[in-house]
C-alpha cells in the first residue's frame, strides 16, 4: 500500500516540525541536535510526560551514533554538520527516505517505519495517542483519542514512543527487547547535570553530557560485550520480513529499535497511520531478559535481567537498592566520571509502570545531589547513611503498625490479628510518602557532616530526622484513632493503650534503644 503520489515527504532532517521551550520558530532534527549542542534547549513543550525518557534516550542514541560515524571528536555546533553525520548513518539511501515521514514506496523505510512486506493487513490508527503506548482501561484513566487536532510533532513523538519502548500489547504486538519481558518497562536510571542557581534539570546540559561519556567510553575500547560496533543501527532501515528477526550480534550496541510495523501517510492534507501485526518479536532477544547492554537499565547482579518497575515506583527504598545494596549492577550512565565530580548533578529515575497488557502511570523521580558530595556519590558511607536512615523509618513505621492494631483490637494486645494490622496501611503509605518527601535532603546534610568530621553535628541532624519522622508518625495515628472501627465500650481503653504504646515504642527509637520482644510484652501488661 502507498500514499498518495505528489505528496509533500516531510523529511525530519530539513523541516521544522520540533517545537522548543522559549523559541518561536520550529527547528528541523539536524537544527535541533545543533541547538542542543549550543545549550539552548531547556525542554520540549509538546512532549507528553511518559515520552520523555524515549525522547531522551533516542536523540542520545542518534547523537552518539552520528559522531562515531563520522568521526567526530567534539559535538558538532552547526546544523550542516548535523546533518551530514546523520546521512551518514543511512548513506545507502541518497534520497533521505530514512528521514521522511512518508515514502510512496512502503517497501522502502520511512522515518521510525520499517519496510514493509506487500502483503501484510493494515488497521488503521486514529490519533496519536492511540498509537502510543499507554494503556487506559475503560477509557477511565487518561482518555483515548483525544489527539483529534494532531501536528505531525505528536505523531512523531507517539511514533518514537512505541518503537523504542513499548511491551506486549496482545497477540502479534511484541515488546522491545531492552525489557525484561513483554510487561516490564524500559527503565532510565542516569545522571544529569543541573543549571543555574535553581538547580533544574535542562534537556541540553543531560544530552550533551550523555552522548559525550557514551562517544568516550567506546573510544577507550569499553563498549558493552552485547552487539557489535559497526553493526546494524537504525533498525527501521532494516528489512522485516515475517519470521525473520534480528540477532543481538547483528547490532550496534547502541541500536535504534523498532518494535512494530507501522506506516504514514496524507490523503487529502490528513495523516492516516496504520498498523500491521507481525508473527515475532522484532529482535531475537528473550533470552536476555533485558539485559543487552542498555546504559541506562538497573541490571540485577543474580538473575540478569533488567529493572522490572510493575506497580511500583521510585521511592526511597528502591532507589537504595538500586544504588547502594549491590544487588544491582548500576548503568553506564549512571556513574559519575573521574572528571564529572565538580558540578551539581540530578539522579534521574523515570519509567511507565506495565503490567499484563495494562499501565499503572509514568513514574518519575528527579533527586538533586550537590557537587561538594558527589565524589562520595559511589562510597560506602553513602550507602551505609542511607541503609541507616531507612531502618529509622523503620521503627517509626512499627510502631505505628502495633500502635494502630491495638486501637483496632480494642487496647488488648492478645486479640491483635492480621486484620487489626492491615487496619494500619493507609495511614504507614502517608507516612511513608513524607519519609520519602524527608529522606534525600537528609541523607545529603548528613552525609556532608559526617565526611568532614563532624561528629555532633551528625548527631544533632539525625536527631531533626527522627523528630520529623515522629511528628509525622504522631500525625497519622491522631488521624488513625478518630476513624479506625473501635467499639465503643472500648474505645477510651484503647485509645490511651494506643498512644502509650506508640509513645513507648518512639521514645526508644529516640534513644536509639529498639525494644525487644519481651520488653514489648511487659509494656503491654
Amino acid at each position: 500500500m502507498s500514499s498518495e503520489k505528489g505528496i509533500r515527504l516531510i523529511n525530519v532532517l530539513t523541516e521544522p516540525l520540533f517545537s522548543v521551550s522559549d523559541q518561536s520558530r520550529l527547528f528541523s532534527l539536524s537544527e535541533l541536535l545543533a541547538e542542543m549542542s549550543q545549550g539552548n534547549v531547556a525542554e520540549f513543550p509538546s512532549l507528553r510526560p511518559h515520552q520523555r525518557p524515549a525522547w531522551h534516550m533516542f536523540l542520545v542514541q542518534l547523537g552518539s551514533l552520528a559522531m562515531w560515524k563520522s568521526e567526530q571528536v567534539h559535538l558538532p555546533m552547526e546544523a550542516e554538520s548535523w546533518l551530514s553525520s546523520l546521512r551518514e548513518l543511512t548513506s545507502e539511501h541518497p534520497d533521505d527516505s530514512p528521514w521522511c515521514m512518508v515514502v510512496e514506496d512502503w517497501t522502502q523505510p520511512a522515518f521510525l517505519q520499517p519496510p514493509a512486506p506487500s502483503d501484510l493487513k493494515w488497521n488503521q490508527i486514529a490519533t496519536p495517542d492511540a498509537l502510543d503506548i499507554l494503556i487506559s482501561a475503560r477509557n477511565h484513566d487518561i482518555k483515548q483519542e483525544v489527539i483529534r487536532e494532531a501536528r505531525m510533532e505528536d505523531w512523531i513523538y507517539a511514533l518514537m514512543s512505541t518503537q523504542t519502548s513499548a511491551g506486549y500489547d496482545g497477540p502479534k504486538n511484541y515488546g522491545i527487547a531492552r525489557m525484561n519481558g513483554g510487561s516490564s518497562s524500559r527503565s532510565l536510571l542516569g545522571l544529569s547535570p543541573l543549571r543555574g542557581n535553581h538547580l533544574s534539570l535542562d534537556e541540553s546540559d543531560w544530552w550533551k553530557r550523555d552522548v559525550e561519556r557514551l562517544v568516550a567510553h567506546r573510544r577507550q575500547g569499553k563498549d558493552p560485550s552485547f552487539g557489535r560496533v559497526g553493526g546494524e543501527s537504525l533498525l527501521w532501515c532494516v528489512e522485516w520480513s515475517e519470521g525473520k528477526q534480528l540477532s543481538l550480534q547483528q547490532l550496534d550496541p547502541w541500536f535504534v529499535e523498532v518494535s512494530r510495523r507501522i506506516r504514514v501517510s496524507i490523503r487529502n492534507d490528513h495523516v492516516l497511520v496504520q498498523h500491521a501485526n507481525s508473527k515475532q518479536s522484532r529482535i531475537d532477544a528473550k533470552e536476555f531478559k533485558g539485559h543487552v547492554g542498555d546504559p541506562w537499565a538497573p541490571i540485577n547482579k543474580e538473575k540478569g535481567t533488567s529493572l522490572t518497575l510493575g506497580d511500583g515506583s521510585f521511592g526511597y527504598k528502591r532507589i537504595h537498592q538500586l544504588l547502594f545494596e549491590g544487588t544491582w549492577q548500576r548503568p553506564f550512565l549512571a556513574s559519575l566520571g573521574d572528571e564529572e565530580k565538580e558540578a551539581d548533578y540530578a539522579l534521574v529515575a523515570e519509567a511507565l509502570s506495565r503490567g499484563n497488557c495494562k499501565t499503572f502511570g509514568f513514574k518519575s523521580r528527579v533527586i538533586p545531589m550537590p557537587k561538594h558530595l558527589a565524589s562520595f556519590f559511589d562510597s560506602d558511607t553513602m550507602g551505609s547513611l542511607s541503609q541507616q536512615q531507612i531502618d529509622e523509618i523503620r521503627g517509626f513505621d512499627t510502631a505505628l503498625r502495633k500502635a494502630i492494631a491495638l486501637f483496632a483490637a480494642q487496647g488488648d494486645p492478645k486479640r491483635v490479628n492480621k486484620s487489626h494490622n492491615l487496619a494500619s496501611k493507609p495511614f504507614r503509605d502517608r507516612f511513608d510518602r513524607r519519609a520519602d518527601e524527608l529522606f534525600f535532603a537528609h541523607l545529603w546534610e548528613r552525609l556532608e557532616l559526617v565526611t568532614s568530621g563532624d561528629t555532633e553535628g551528625a548527631k544533632d541532624a539525625k536527631e531533626i530526622f527522627l523528630k520529623k519522622l515522629l511528628k509525622a508518625a504522631e500525625r497519622e495515628l491522631n488521624l488513625a484513632l478518630q476513624t479506625v472501627n473501635c467499639s465503643t465500650v472500648y474505645r477510651h481503653r484503647a485509645d490511651t493503650r494506643s498512644r502509650g504504646y506508640f509513645r513507648w515504642l518512639a521514645t526508644s527509637m529516640l534513644q536509639d534503644q529498639r525494644p525487644t520482644d519481651a520488653d514489648e510484652g511487659q509494656e503491654n501488661e
